[in-house]
């Protein structure tokens, strides 16, 4: 019998549901309120003690057993829950190897040391001249001593010895004080305070363990404004989320988490009811941090603060990346990297400005429902960049229109979802005032030209690009996604791709045939896995693709694990989305071309003829795309492979 298996015959899942929850007889089952949303009128909460599990059959639809329960009650994960019941069931689970109880021992030690730290730093700002004028500070931000003491606020005195003197006193030796994050090292020798007349806000991690601290100025005269704990064994900035450990039982309850800035943006609205709150701690948000989120919700809200940069400020502090720990960055939007997460978690990710000049505690203290407001006025990741992109801009210049253009359809062509992207191409079109079709590549209404270069145009083939015959529901990513899902499958078909393509008087396939960083990352390891045999392709590729990349290929050969049993059905499959993806980005340069052929019209610049001639070469282009594209539809080519095979 498994630990698991142990703990579910050991304890009563009625014993357990009902020290939180009252509970009737019906039957052989037991009903009550459902504890996970408001309601006062039907006990729709069923324990089922036979089979050891619960549903609520009202608003939450959800059930699980005694793990579910009290994972959705706490907000614990599953480790968490496992040792809890373990605890309470009195079975031992597997005990820790010597090297990962030694790691146990040395953290706790240092986990240890930062509570005392917490208390110290406690102590000065309740109990020094020095720790007044900084609870002055934090009473004129708003806070309430109650909110202040729950979240273990203190006070590094102004001294480059205090804190080191005052540990050393209890026994701890530097090299405590240095693993600890608390003391930095001279280069002549001994060590220093590492925080010196600064309020401190400890750190926890998801458990409420102590990780280190943050620690903000009070003299403005002073750098840099923040200053966290350095990396240590247990403080690693990229993994820590400020407040998760209080906020995460309202996230799971809510099954929404709210993004901000500061540590005491998150004080100031927990203290007013929005308990769902939390902080990257002053840097841009890490993948890690967002995939321990999703561990208590998918919807995702970014609070960012506008400031006086500029209206381009607004989306600052999105960009997925790590920065380093003692130094302030402008992080910069990375709103494609955002989409991609929000892919793969399968998550919402929505962003709000806040109001200019005012942060969250601003608005808290003079109105709590603007703050729902603001919440709820949040916008996906698209509509948030079309809107910023657009402000302070001259929607009637055409070329600020093809700038705004050029940023936005990428984003949207990335969207998994063929609705949201007509959505939002349809929204864009009316912004910019232009027809949709002109962006999505296809044709626009025929416009006059000077007579010198009609003239010109009635000798030359037919500059107008004709419609894409693919279907413009289908996204650039769906293609790129379908044919490389397929390619990883039967690395062998690159070979034949490429021979098809060289036999229709086009180029080989190339990174250039993908728009997407991460399609063509796998593309150059799936090219070189047929290129050596020292392992099978697929085992090479896999082998030599990241974490974040091992995702997306696991997300590709998904797409694909059900191919068509004829190798001729799938090598024309293939062909057809490549052939398309390069029609797509034809269609694109006719479109740019004919941006720039008619703005050197208009101001008589002699280059537009030039302009023509590329245009002609382009659409010359596409037919022999269209041309090569309809030899893979049908029976032709599958009866040319047949004799090929039969010579």
């Amino acid at each position: 019998m498994s630990s698991i298996d142990e703990i579910k015959a050991r304890l009563d899942i009625v014993d357990l549901v009902s020290e939180s929850v009252q509970l009737r007889r019906s039957g052989k089952n037991y009903t009550g309120f459902c504890p996970f949303h408001s309601n006062t009128r039907t006990p729709a909460f069923v324990v089922f003690p036979e089979t050891g599990t619960w549903r609520c059959f009202g608003q939450c639809n959800e059930g699980g057993d005694i793990f579910g329960f009290l994972m959705k009650k706490e907000g614990w994960d599953f480790p968490e829950t496992l040792r809890f019941l373990a605890d309470k069931a009195g079975v031992e689970l597997k005990p820790p190897t010597p090297e990962e109880q030694a790691a146990a021992e040395e953290h706790e030690a240092l986990r240890s040391l930062l509570e005392e730290a917490e208390t110290f730093y406690r102590h000065n700002l309740l109990n020094t001249p020095a720790g007044q004028s900084a609870q002055a500070y934090l009473h004129g931000r708003g806070l309430k001593d109650e909110i202040i003491e729950a979240f273990g606020l203190g006070y590094a005195p102004d001294s480059w010895e205090l804190t080191t003197q005052h540990f050393k006193s209890k026994g701890y030796s530097e090299r405590d004080l240095i693993e600890a994050g608390l003391v930095g090292e001279r280069d002549s020798g001994g060590v220093y305070d590492r925080f010196r007349h600064r309020l401190m806000f400890p750190i926890r991690d998801e458990r409420g363990r102590m990780a280190g601290f943050g620690a903000r100025i009070l003299n403005p005269e002073d750098v840099p404004k923040f200053l966290n704990s350095p990396q240590t064994a247990v403080f690693d900035k990229g993994h820590l989320l400020y407040g998760l450990d209080r906020a995460r039982k309202a996230i799971r309850t809510q099954e929404q988490v709210v993004i901000v800035e500061g540590y005491l943006d998150v004080i100031a609205l927990h203290q007013a009811g929005f308990t769902n709150v939390v902080s990257p701690m002053g840097t841009a948000l890490t993948e890690h941090q967002l995939y321990l989120l999703k561990r208590f919700a998918r919807s995702f809200v970014l609070a960012l603060d506008a400031d006086a940069a500029g209206a381009q400020a607004t989306l600052r502090g999105l960009q997925v990346a790590r920065q380093s720990l003692d130094r302030e960055h402008d992080p910069v939007f990375d709103a494609r990297g955002l989409l991609g997460h929000e892919a793969r978690l399968q998550a919402d990710i929505r962003v709000t400005t806040l109001p200019e000049g005012l942060d969250p505690d601003d608005i808290v203290n003079r109105d709590s429902q603007e703050w729902e407001r603001i919440l709820k006025n949040a916008k996906p990741i698209v509509m948030h960049v079309m809107e910023t992109l657009a402000v302070s801009r001259d929607l009637d210049d055409p070329k600020q229109k093809d700038e705004i253009a050029s940023q936005v359809l990428p984003l949207i062509n990335d969207l998994p979802s063929s609705i949201e992207r007509d959505t939002y191409r349809q929204r864009l079109a009316r912004m910019l005032r232009v027809d949709e079709r002109a962006l999505m590549g296809g044709p626009t209404r025929p416009q006059r030209r000077p007579s010198r270069f009609r003239t010109a145009s009635r000798q030359a083939p037919e500059s107008q690009p004709p419609r894409p015959s693919h279907s413009a529901a289908v996204s650039t990513y769906t293609l790129e996604a379908h044919a490389l899902g397929v390619l990883l499958r039967r690395p062998d078909l690159l070979y034949k791709v490429d021979r098809e393509l060289q036999a229709q008087g086009l180029v080989r396939l190339s990174f250039e045939d993908f728009q997407h960083a991460d399609h063509k990352s796998i593309l150059r390891l799936l090219q070189e896995s047929v290129d050596q045999d020292l392992a099978e392709p697929l085992s090479h590729v896999l082998n030599g693709l990241s974490l974040p990349l091992m995702e997306i290929a696991d997300e590709l050969l998904a797409r694909t694990d059900k191919l068509d049993p004829s190798e001729e059905r799938v090598l024309a499959d293939v062909l057809r989305a490549l052939l398309n993806l390069r029609e797509r980005s034809v269609h694109q340069n006719i479109e740019h071309l004919r941006f720039l052929m008619e703005d050197a019209q208009n101001s008589g610049d002699l280059k537009a003829t030039q302009y023509h001639q590329i245009m002609v070469q382009h659409t010359q282009l596409l037919d022999r795309l269209n041309q090569a594209r309809a030899r893979y539809t049908g029976r032709d080519f599958l009866g040319r492979q047949a004799g090929l095979q039969t010579r």
